[in-house]
């Protein structure tokens, strides 16, 4: 019988403490995924789709902005279009025998939409129809430029002298003075409201002077001219008699050439006073009694029982988006510096 031995214990190099951690299991270390790849597969599948997801909402809402910023870009060339092609040159549609309107509103000035130009043109239309029976000019201005109230009242005795089976009255709202009245006069007759403020036949023209204040302040002037007369109205220059005296006759010249259209225009009709081409003005029934105005009524009132055409038809001309940009843009700067300082302060007033 073989004798048994027992295994000698084999010598380990390992210290005690790697023993130990070699036995101990290892539970703090992180296990293996228990679902192995596929699990991990998936994992990022769905990150993948989470990301395109996103990607494509994010599509999907710039493709909405887009489509909605073409619709507005597009809402705004139809609106400037329609405006070009329609409000500026609308023509008024058949209906048969009626009464011309055109409205004459605001400040009288080439740049305003109180202009000759617009006016003039709105009232060639009005007479020129020959369904239009009389034609209304409504009022409501406190004057303006000389120049545009002077070439609307020429062109009101024009068309009369064209037309002449066709009237022309004046209805006045709450003011028809100055420039207003310089127009107004050209007309066959003019009705008012008893409360209408009428008149103010002159002319002014107003600035401002800075030179006390610049003597204040130590500031000099330097301007070099190569006429003499080349710096009047200059306001940081002193005025001189000379200048005060070209002024006056001016502005005496201009305010004749309005008395005149009066005159012309009122004939027989107008009871002059000392006052009447003063300055001053007066209500709408005053003014019936010194023979600036006719009676009294409204557009319905003269449209119906003066010229028997109780319907109206307004021939006003409105500006379109176009011709707003080039009547704020197109003067010039020289032109526009000359209107500031020396005739921006020249009205019918």
């Amino acid at each position: 019988m073989a004798d048994q031995h027992t295994p000698e214990p084999q010598e380990s190099t390992e210290s005690p403490i790697e023993q130990h951690q070699a036995e101990t299991p290892r539970a703090s270390q992180p296990q293996p995924n228990a679902g192995g790849p596929a699990r991990e597969a998936n994992w990022e599948r769905a990150a993948l789709e989470r990301i395109a997801l996103a990607a494509i909402n994010e599509q999907r809402a710039a493709r909405r902005w887009k489509i909605f910023f073409r619709f507005a870009f597009l809402a705004v060339v139809l609106l400037i279009f329609i405006s070009v092609f329609a409000a500026s040159h609308k023509q008024v549609a058949a209906t048969g025998r009626h009464t011309a309107l055109v409205s004459l509103e605001g400040e009288i000035s080439a740049d305003k939409n109180a202009n000759a130009k617009s006016i003039d043109r709105s009232l060639r239309r009005a007479f020129s129809d020959a369904d239009s029976a009389g034609v209304i000019l409504y009022i409501n201005s406190p004057g303006g430029s000389p120049v545009q109230a002077g070439i609307m009242n020429a062109e009101i005795r024009r068309l009369r002298a064209k037309y002449p089976a066709k009237p022309l009255y004046v209805v006045v709202g709450d003011m028809c003075a100055s420039g207003g009245y310089y127009v107004a006069a050209a007309a066959d007759k003019i009705y008012v409201d008893r409360a209408s403020i009428v008149g103010s036949i002159g002319v002014l023209m107003d600035g401002f002077g800075f030179t006390g204040l610049m003597d204040k302040l130590g500031i000099q002037r330097r301007l070099h001219t190569s006429g003499e007369n080349k710096g009047f109205f200059d306001p940081f220059s002193p005025e001189t008699p000379a200048m005060d005296a070209h002024a006056q006759a001016m502005l005496d010249e201009i305010h004749q050439q309005f008395i005149d259209a009066v005159r012309q225009g009122r004939g027989k009709r107008l009871h002059e006073t000392p006052d009447i081409f003063s300055g001053l003005f007066w209500t709408g029934e005053k003014s019936v009694q010194l023979g600036l105005a006719d009676g009294y009524g409204d557009t319905g009132y003269v449209a119906r029982d003066i010229i028997k055409a109780p319907d109206i038809v307004d021939y006003t001309e409105k500006e379109s988006i176009p011709d707003r940009i080039a009547r704020k843009f197109g003067t010039a700067v020289g032109e526009g510096a000359v209107h500031a300082l020396v005739l921006g302060g020249m009205k019918l007033q």
